[in-house]
């Protein structure tokens, strides 16, 4: 039964090792708390975090996807005194989707990551304030998070495309 398993399994990019995702993620984590801020659009600012997430999800099964998303989550609710654990469940979520919806597909495919970036980003924020809604945060602010949403999805999808293109451009002079 194992053998068809692995006969019909699309093969999928190969992840770098473990400390060089974590490198990737702490320096993801330091960029996001002190530089993205200058990069706001309307009040909106790329996740790199979650990029570093979605870039790592994509080349792995869900559960080590869901563990780099768990600590990444804790990253940023470490960084972020007042969110309760909400990064940690909606980050873990978004690396489970990321990883869930690339399962057959090229990782090193522009268009497909892009739109793997936008579902995954907009189930991350919708995951986030369904848990901030329990925690007891007004909901009365929903319809401004959902368009700050809808600007961060497209807005991370660009910063995904500059991330892989700078990865292939790095990748093909030290090939």
């Amino acid at each position: 039964m194992s053998s068809f398993r692995n006969k019909i399994q699309i093969a999928r990019a190969t992840a770098p090792t473990w400390w060089i995702c974590g490198l990737w993620l702490l320096g993801a984590v330091i960029a996001q708390t002190t530089l993205t801020h200058y990069l706001r659009i309307r009040n909106v600012e790329p996740s790199l975090v979650l990029i570093a997430v979605i870039w790592y999800a994509i080349r792995v099964d869900s559960r080590n996807a869901a563990i780099f998303g768990l600590a990444a989550g804790l990253a940023e609710d470490i960084v972020s005194s007042s969110t309760g654990g909400a990064w940690t469940l909606s980050t873990t979520f978004a690396a489970i989707v990321a990883s869930l919806i690339s399962r057959g597909f090229f990782a090193d495919s522009i268009p497909l990551v892009a739109m793997i970036t936008i579902v995954t980003t907009l189930a991350r924020m919708l995951a986030f304030w369904i848990v901030m809604a329990l925690q007891g945060y007004p909901g009365g602010l929903g319809g401004m998070h959902f368009h700050e949403a809808l600007i961060e999805a497209p807005y991370n999808a660009v910063a995904m495309t500059i991330v892989m293109l700078v990865a292939r451009r790095f990748s093909a002079r030290y090939a």
